[in-house]
């Protein structure tokens, strides 16, 4: 007869199969909403119930032994099915409520998604919302999460996706700067240039610029004079005359609504690549996620109005002579 698990052995579990993915009790003390000590201690109980050693540890860094890793791999497993239980005794009830767990990137979040959350809750007011912003690539099943926004080529995965809309990365610079160095015409032109570019947290990878000219891709990390490592940091320092960035539709096109900022090289500008939702198999049907998806849908139209924005920006006439001689 298969012995049964105790409450004790399956906390422990949880916690370890947290600790295991993140990489250290602190990021799974928080994941769990528990202390860094709780999950130690519960760590160590298993241990020493289970007779193995887990982990390697160090002050630096929580490395998986051998018999950590085969336990990982079965310990995830087992929090999917109970996900599964989870979701498919939720998705009885027709109406969504609830808490679901949303993941996007920061500048995503704060412009776009966190703005129109009051309209959710107010047409689903017994759905809770919590709401993950940051660059760091968030694994759904492992952390939870009910549903993901993400920018770019998808992974093979075994998550479902939905393609909401595209948006464009484009060159701005502030009408005061244009008046006084010029506006390239060409992307070559930039070297003549104060830029402004933006640096990846995730990876520290400096933003690689990419404009189009023809059937042609023309791509350089540009020599910044101010590099940042958050996207909404490049437009207010591009506002503020600090040079030429490159920022994407939705972000920019409140500044050049204000007349804050100028679109530049819009005709060598690149299409960004699609803004897909994501969320895993395991949430299928639950209601309050297939509620979160289709008011995405609205949120995120095709073609985008932030598109629109710029696209009407650059037809204005501008008096801004085109850029000559040097850097200064």
């Amino acid at each position: 007869m298969t012995e049964s698990i105790s409450l004790e052995r399956l906390t422990g579990i949880v916690a370890f199969a947290r600790a295991a993915s993140h990489g250290s009790f602190t990021a799974a003390a928080r994941s769990l909403s528990v202390s860094p000590s709780a999950v130690s201690k519960t760590i160590q109980r298993l241990e020493q119930q289970l007779g193995l050693r887990l982990f390697t540890r160090t002050t630096r860094s929580l490395v998986l032994t051998p018999e950590g890793r085969e336990l990982h791999e079965r310990a995830l497993h087992l929090l999917r099915a109970a996900e599964d239980v989870v979701q498919s005794a939720a998705a009885v009830r027709a109406e969504p409520s609830g808490t679901i767990k949303v993941a996007a990137p920061l500048p995503i979040g704060t412009r776009l998604l966190a703005p129109a959350l009051p309209e959710f809750r107010r047409r689903y007011p017994k759905v809770q919302v919590d709401l993950r912003l940051g660059d760091r690539f968030v694994n759904l099943v492992e952390e939870g999460i009910d549903v993901a926004i993400r920018i770019g080529d998808l992974p093979d995965s075994n998550l479902l996706s939905r393609g909401l809309t595209s948006a464009k990365v484009s060159a701005f610079a502030s009408p005061t700067y244009l008046a006084a160095r010029g506006t390239p015409q060409r992307p070559e032109d930039l070297q003549h240039h104060d830029c402004v570019n933006f640096r990846y947290q995730a990876s520290g990878q400096l933003m690689r610029w990419v404009f189009k000219a023809g059937s042609r891709t023309v791509e350089f990390t540009p020599d910044a004079a101010i590099v940042v490592d958050v996207s909404d940091a490049v437009v207010e320092v591009i506002a503020a005359g600090g040079g030429i960035g490159m920022s994407a539709s939705f972000i920019a096109a409140p500044y050049v609504e204000r007349g804050l900022l100028v679109p530049v090289l819009t005709e060598f500008a690149a299409h960004m690549p699609t803004i897909t939702a994501v969320w895993p198999e395991s949430r299928r049907a639950s209601p309050s996620v297939k509620a979160f998806i289709g008011f995405l849908e609205e949120l995120f139209p095709s073609p985008a109005p932030w598109d629109a924005v710029i696209a009407n920006a650059a037809l204005r006439p501008k008096h801004i002579p085109p850029t000559t001689g040097t850097k200064k």
